[in-house]
């Protein structure tokens, strides 16, 4: 292994790359990992010894306070290559700034936001050759921190571990998806940890998915925990309608996620001249809409998903059919991608070189 000092990121690399034993173009996210991690600790108030180094698996005590009590929070994102090799980030200051109010709400210590940046760029860098080009396809980058105190009681812990690793991912949804409006299980309530990245989140939706699954859907539409009426999110992702003419998005009431490919969609969008309101949305709002004929188009956003055009919402007395023709979702998803690739002018200033 050879050592390489920075200003403040210790890099230990891996004596030899195992990215040529994976076949980039035909593979899915989580199933494979890139060479290293990045590891920082937090103890006695502060985080030292930011280092890339060796995946490897991470000793664990057995009463770590995470496996416990679930002080657990992570990022999603993805890295690409411009057109001239380098490897590029998608908003990451964005990412760096809603890890930490989930560790604000999660009772965790905030990690430094110009510390995340420069470890992803630095370790986006280094893993560059797993960034696949095939279209569609991204390094998915996955920052978490867990509470790693070996303790057995009710409090916060007060020691962690801050990490990233990656894995190479295709495209996530290549087709249309179909919706189950879930009225019995709740993804979030107001008050509650929906607006956080919290891993408790995404345990508790396990398995009312698995149930839309063999009913012959795709993904949950979770609505509202008092009602269930008020539209929330979709699986993992944040969702638009577009209603004649106009682009509606549920708000962020506190129990809805702040996505960042969300409040990039608003933004282009609305540069593209389409009036976007962010307010509540019932489905009997929607279904009206439906059988009106001023229903358009919806999809979901997501880091993982990118753009995902909808089919149908549906559940044993519901069905909502879009139709067939998506116009401004391809326009969405493929502007998007166009800026991520630098293949179209990165008006926003979205960009960033991982250099």
């Amino acid at each position: 292994m050879q050592d390489i000092l920075t200003p403040s990121i210790k890099i230990t690399k891996v004596s030899e790359s195992k990215v040529n034993e994976v076949d980039l173009n035909n593979i899915t996210m989580g199933t494979n990992f890139t060479d290293h991690m990045f590891i920082c600790d937090y103890e006695n108030g502060a985080w030292s010894n930011p280092r890339i180094e060796p995946l490897a698996l991470i000793p664990t005590h057995p009463a770590a306070m995470a496996l416990h009590y679930g002080q657990a929070i992570f990022e999603g994102m993805k890295a690409t290559l411009g057109k001239d090799g380098t490897a590029l980030l998608f908003r990451p200051d964005e990412n760096a700034k809603r890890f930490n109010h989930s560790a604000d709400r999660m009772g965790m210590p905030s990690f430094p936001e110009d510390l995340f940046v420069e470890a992803l760029k630095q370790f986006t860098a280094l893993e560059k050759n797993w960034i696949p080009t095939k279209e569609g396809s991204a390094l998915y980058l996955r920052p978490f921190m867990y509470a790693d105190e070996a303790f057995i009681g009710m409090r916060a812990a007060t020691s962690f571990k801050f990490i990233v690793m990656a894995s190479p991912a295709g495209p996530f949804f290549n087709r249309k998806i179909k919706l189950y409006a879930e009225k019995k299980y709740v993804r979030a309530v107001n008050g509650g940890t929906g607006e956080a990245k919290a891993a408790g989140n995404y345990a508790a939706a396990i398995r009312p998915t698995e149930y839309a699954k063999a009913k012959g859907y795709d993904q949950v539409l979770w609505l509202d925990a008092q009602d269930f009426e008020y539209i929330q999110e979709v699986g993992t992702m944040n969702i638009f309608f577009k209603i004649d003419g106009k682009f509606i998005t549920p708000d962020l009431s506190g129990s809805i996620l702040s996505g960042i490919t969300r409040m990039s969609v608003i933004d282009l969008l609305r540069s593209k001249g389409f009036e976007v309101t962010e307010r509540p949305i019932t489905i009997s709002e929607i279904l009206e809409a439906s059988k009106n004929g001023t229903l358009e188009e919806a999809f979901g956003t997501g880091t993982a998903v990118g753009i995902a055009m909808i089919e149908e919402i549906g559940n044993n007395d519901l069905l909502i059919q879009f139709p067939e023709e998506n116009p401004v979702s391809v326009m969405v998803n493929d502007t998007l991608n166009a800026i991520k690739l630098q293949n179209e002018e990165d008006k926003f200033g979205w960009i960033v070189e991982a250099k």
